[in-house]
């Protein structure tokens, strides 16, 4: 009789954890979107605060970058309501947009290196909060 009890504690505290893990990720892709609209904006209505690099490989016009992170920014916002609400789709494309925004980030680097290394960062934690949880736990 103890033993089920004590696996259904382990149960349990394993569901909030990983419930705590999908609202961190939740909340830090909601601010790694927020950010990436706010860069976007930013360079679309004034490309000028940004670092100009001449020579880079993957040179793009900021207004291109600044849709792309625009864009990019108000699907992670959605994407973190649908964690917020705990839907599976959200989960996986959770992982697919902070993977995007780690690469639209690493390659905007030279424009903006401080911005773009902080939302790599965040980006990566989400990523680890909604791939840390083991499949039995979940929902």
């Amino acid at each position: 009789m103890a033993t089920s009890t004590t696996s259904h504690q382990r149960s349990g505290a394993a569901q909030a954890a990983a419930g705590g893990l999908t609202i961190f990720a939740a909340v830090m892709l909601f601010i790694a979107g927020s950010m990436a609209f706010c860069r976007g904006l930013m360079a679309v209505l004034n490309d000028d605060v940004f670092l100009n690099t001449p020579n880079y490989v993957f040179k793009f016009d900021l207004t291109t970058w600044g849709w792309v992170h625009l864009i990019f920014g108000v699907v992670a916002v959605v994407v973190s309501f649908g964690l917020f609400v705990a839907q599976k789709w959200a989960r996986v494309l959770g992982v697919v947009i902070a993977s995007l925004l780690i690469i639209a980030n690493f390659l905007s680097i030279p424009y903006y290196p401080l911005w773009s290394l902080t939302l790599i960062a965040l980006s990566g934690f989400v990523i680890w909060g909604l791939c840390a949880v083991q499949r039995d736990t979940l929902y």
